[in-house]
């Protein structure tokens, strides 16, 4: 990587990790509107990429029912996915694209993948509001509790994506799936599920500072694996569709970081695994 691309996402980096992070402590509807503009962007990417395909989305009905659905998880976060305006939402936006796509697409208009696009576009993106979910835990006792709980995810996602690259850099030779994501070796990969758990069971110590949510060794190891998995998995799906439409990049939001799907396909899958994993396993 090039000197001046290694300062700009350095730079990126460090204007947006404090604002992510502040959103995080407030949680709330500071949250939610953060992670609703997040959707939006990731939703007008992928509409943008299935549109080089011949795959025309319906944008309105897209961007607001990505936005809608981590709206209406706002309401009453602390549920989670205990609650039934979740389920209207997603049947809102079924309802609502095939009824746009009557007028806007018509018979020869593609309409079936026009709406197949219109409703991934939607509840892909709108998978952050798992981030709520997570910040607003039953029992959580205050805003640095909430955030702590919220980055243990999101720090071991964006570490297993660091001990992948020195991983593979320092002993990959053998590339992992080079049709679907050329640069991602076996060795990346074993560096990532070897170091996450580690990490993971650090990390827990310091939630054991706080009165509810702890995660004991052998589950905080098992956390660590599943997050690495689920981080590695949600960026190779994203490199499929790439290179399905034949880009490098989902978008030029960030700059050296590429689009917004290109930052948050892991957390796609890596906080609903965490929501997951510690209602089922760890909620007392």
């Amino acid at each position: 990587m090039a000197r001046s691309e290694t300062a700009t996402r350095v730079a990126v980096a460090a204007v947006g990790i404090p604002i992510a992070v502040a959103a995080m402590y407030l949680g709330g509807w500071v949250l939610a509107a953060l992670l609703a503009l997040c959707a939006v962007l990731s939703t007008r990417e992928l509409f943008r990429m299935a549109e080089l395909k011949r795959a025309f989305g319906l944008a309105v009905v897209g961007m607001l029912g990505a936005a809608g659905l981590i709206l209406l998880a706002a309401i009453d976060p602390a549920r989670g996915v205990d609650t039934p305006l979740l389920f209207s939402g997603v049947a809102a936006i079924i309802l609502a694209a095939l009824t746009a796509a009557i007028w806007q697409r018509g018979v020869a208009g593609e309409p079936l993948l026009s709406v197949a696009v219109t409703i991934m576009g939607a509840v892909y993106p709108a998978l952050l509001m798992f981030a709520l979910f997570l910040r607003h835990l039953p029992g959580v006792t205050g805003n640095l509790h909430g955030t702590a709980i919220l980055l243990f995810p999101v720090v071991l996602t964006w570490l297993s994506d660091t001990y992948a690259y020195f991983a593979g850099r320092l002993w990959g030779k053998r590339k992992l799936i080079p049709r679907v994501s050329p640069g991602k070796t076996v060795a990346g990969a074993l560096g990532a599920v070897i170091g996450t758990p580690i990490t993971a069971v650090g990390y827990s110590f310091l939630l054991a500072l706080f009165p509810t949510w702890h995660v004991g060794i052998v589950e905080a190891a098992v956390f660590g694996l599943l997050i690495s998995l689920a981080a590695q998995v949600g960026d190779l799906a994203e490199s499929l569709l790439k290179r399905d439409v034949g880009v490098k990049d989902s978008g030029r939001l960030l700059p050296g970081h590429g689009g917004a799907l290109d930052r948050f396909d892991s957390l796609f899958f890596t906080l609903p695994v965490a929501y997951g994993f510690l209602m089922l396993l760890v909620y007392r």
